[in-house]
């Protein structure tokens, strides 16, 4: 703690959160192109609905849990802070608190929203929110007071005391959301018709607009996660913007060397791929190394979406192939390209550090992924058994948009006559199928291309 506020520190986290928060919008549009047209909606207000129930979490008791001071063994925060009532005058590092607990903030809204990707198409709208706020409460808070308290040994058990390097979430965000949305495709089970029926994304121009947007707010997620504007804050930057570009190049190789031709939905998967696995090791590993977690991850994630037609989980839009792959991949590899030229400590082990950092790593994803996975799975099973979180098939059929929201994503019926004059002039009449356009309502069904492994990642049709 510390009386003296930085204006230049303290302005670069406000511009940092709002860039993080903008990051979860860019989800919900990245999730929603995939999707089929009649979930489209659905499928976005998940990741909305985050952002209004974890932000009053957050403020009630949700900072308190995950960084007030720890009740003892790095376990759990206090309840200091519970309502925040007196973070206004406190100040850490040389930010006011309700600065760095607004960007914390938007962490938390962001992580359980990636969960959602998984169980698209068939889930009840008002489960989803019981289970984000019960997930939130019991494994989101736990797992950063876990990764992101310091406080000089005396904070998480995995950041501080046992000295795991994460700089922006890898574990506590990607591995963490990763796990539970695995464990919530076998609650939920299998869409309606999976695997025989495949869908693809309906909209890919919406798919690059996320993505885009994921790509511009990653900025503030990682390069404000030094909490100060300095160089810390720098070189998380440029490896941010390296390694994504990186995952990118090398998900599209893959996609061209297996499939015969790159994908825009490939190539904006890779950025997101990129952006997942640097996130723990931002700080960690050089420029180059940078690239070297890009191109790892792109390849990588790449080929794991694949995997759930093998092991028989519907996970519809490859939160397990991109984030818990990716995220685990970015937290292991530290232990390999971390150097002390960036960390000012620890090194990985091809620059001399031994196995000792590699274990550390290690040890948080199968520790976070773990937790997350039995939490979320039992959590996900208490919902079932007393609301219900699936759909009925009828309703799953019918389109989600429709019997949940009663609404439609697109509109084409009003498309038509009062868009030209009649034909034949003013108060001629109208021949039979003329002044409307015969517009179908496509939903994003049908088989994928011949030869590509995952039916979300293909426009090959």
């Amino acid at each position: 703690m510390t009386s003296h506020i930085s204006s230049g520190d303290t302005a670069w986290m406000l511009a940092s959160s709002a860039l993080v928060l903008l990051m979860t919008p860019g989800l919900a549009f990245f999730y929603g192109g995939m999707v089929r047209a009649r979930s489209v909606l659905n499928m976005m207000m998940m990741s909305f609905a985050c952002i209004g129930v974890v932000s009053i979490l957050w403020v009630l008791y949700g900072y308190s849990l995950a960084f007030d001071t720890d009740l003892g063994h790095g376990l759990l925060g206090g309840f200091g802070e519970l309502g925040m009532t007196d973070a206004v005058n406190q100040v850490t590092g040389t930010v006011p608190v309700p600065v760095f607990a607004a960007f914390q903030l938007m962490f938390a809204i962001i992580t359980p929203a990636l969960i959602s990707g998984a169980i698209a198409d068939r889930a009840k709208f008002g489960a989803w929110i019981v289970f984000a706020v019960l997930w939130t409460t019991i494994v989101y808070l736990p797992v950063a007071h876990w990764v992101f308290m310091f406080d000089d040994g005396n904070g998480g058990w995995l950041g501080d005391r046992l000295g795991v390097l994460d700089f922006a979430g890898g574990t506590a965000v990607h591995v963490n959301a990763g796990a539970a949305a695995l464990a919530l495709t076998f609650v939920l089970g299998r869409r309606t018709g999976w695997p025989r029926e495949h869908t693809r994304p309906h909209n890919l121009p919406l798919v690059l607009l996320g993505a885009g947007l994921l790509w511009f707010g990653w900025f503030g997620f990682n390069a404000g996660s030094a909490v100060a504007a300095n160089g810390t804050a720098a070189i998380a930057f440029l490896n941010t913007q390296v390694a994504t570009a990186a995952g990118l190049c090398a998900w599209i190789l893959v996609e061209r060397i297996r499939d015969g031709r790159p994908t825009t939905l490939g190539a904006a998967s890779g950025a997101v791929a990129g952006l997942v696995a640097i996130t723990p090791a931002c700080a960690a590993v050089s420029p180059l190394g940078a690239v070297a977690v890009g191109l790892l991850a792109g390849a990588l994630c790449a080929v794991a979406v694949g995997l759930k037609y093998r092991l028989g989980f519907d996970d519809s839009l490859d939160v397990v192939g991109v984030h818990l792959v990716g995220g685990a991949l970015g937290s292991v590899l530290i232990g390999f390209f971390a150097t002390a030229t960036v960390t000012g400590g620890p090194s990985g082990l091809f620059y001399g550090g031994g196995f000792a950092q590699l274990g550390k790593q290690a040890l948080a994803v199968v520790v976070v992924g773990s937790y997350s996975f039995v939490g979320a799975f039992l959590l996900g099973k208490l919902v079932d058994r007393t609301i219900g979180f699936r759909v009925s098939v009828e309703d799953e059929v019918t389109g989600i948009d429709q019997v949940e929201h009663a609404e439609t994503a697109y509109d084409f019926q009003s498309l038509g006559a009062g868009h030209r004059p009649p034909l034949g002039g003013a108060g001629a009449p109208v021949p039979a199928g003329a002044g409307a356009h015969s517009v179908t309502q496509g939903d994003g069904d049908g088989p994928t291309g011949e030869g590509t492994s995952d039916s979300t990642r293909s426009v090959n049709a």
